[in-house]
C-alpha cells in the first residue's frame, strides 16, 4: 500500500530541546510509571503542584527548542507528493501551538495531550489515521524514542523510523533508525515509489 500520511514526534525531532525525562520522573515520584498518567492519577493539591512542575521544564525547553536541519524541506517535500502530515505530541496545546509559529511550521493535523490520548498508547496515532481516512499499512512513523516505537506499533503502523545517531539503543527493536533528515527523506522516497 503506497505511503499515504507520516505522524511526526514534536520534542526531539521536529525540535531540539534537551529534556531530563528521567531526572524529571524522578522528582516528581513516578515510579517509573508514564508522567502523564502518574499525574492524572494524583489527588489535588499534589496533582496541580506537580502539574506546575512538569509545565516548568516543557516551558524553559520549549523556550530553548531549535527547529531540526531539514524539517521544512521534509514537510514541503511531502506535501508536493500529497503524503499528509500529522503532528502527534504529549506536549500541551500551547507549547506546541508555540513552536510551530516560533518556526512556521504547518500540520496537516495536530494531536496534543489535551486530546486525553498519549503515547504510549496508540490511541493518538489513530485518532491521526481516522482523521486522515488511512490504514495504518498507509503512514509511517517519525520519532525518537520508545515512546513513539510504542505508540506506532500499538496502532498497528510497521513503519517506524527514529532519529538518532544511537543505533544501538534500538538494537532489536522493529525500526529504522536514521542520522538525520535527509537520510530518512531517502527511506521515505523509497516508501513512495514502491
Amino acid at each position: 500500500m503506497p505511503l499515504r500520511g507520516v505522524i511526526f514526534d514534536l520534542d526531539g525531532t521536529v525540535v531540539e530541546n534537551d529534556y531530563d525525562w528521567p531526572g524529571i520522573r524522578d522528582e516528581l515520584g513516578t515510579g517509573g510509571a508514564s508522567i502523564l498518567h502518574y499525574l492524572e492519577s494524583l489527588e489535588e493539591p499534589e496533582r496541580a503542584a506537580k502539574w506546575a512542575i512538569l509545565e516548568s521544564h516543557e516551558a524553559r525547553q520549549t523556550g530553548a527548542s531549535v527547529l531540526r536541519r531539514g524539517v521544512r524541506e521534509l514537510l514541503a517535500f511531502l506535501q508536493d507528493r500529497r503524503v499528509a502530515a500529522a503532528l502527534v505530541t504529549n506536549n500541551s496545546r500551547r507549547n506546541t501551538e508555540f513552536l510551530l509559529a516560533k518556526f512556521r511550521l504547518d500540520f496537516d493535523c495536530v494531536v496534543t495531550r489535551e486530546s486525553g490520548l498519549w503515547k504510549p498508547s496508540g490511541a493518538p496515532f489513530l485518532e491521526v489515521l481516522r482523521t486522515f481516512g488511512l490504514a495504518p499499512e498507509a503512514c509511517a512513523v517519525v520519532g525518537d524514542t520508545r515512546f513513539d516505537i510504542l505508540a506506532a506499533l500499538d496502532a498497528g503502523i510497521g513503519a517506524i523510523f527514529l532519529l538518532s545517531c544511537e543505533p544501538e539503543r534500538f538494537a532489536g527493536l522493529p525500526v529504522e533508525v536514521c542520522p538525520d533528515l535527509e537520510a530518512l527523506r531517502g527511506r521515505l522516497e523509497s516508501l513512495l515509489a514502491a
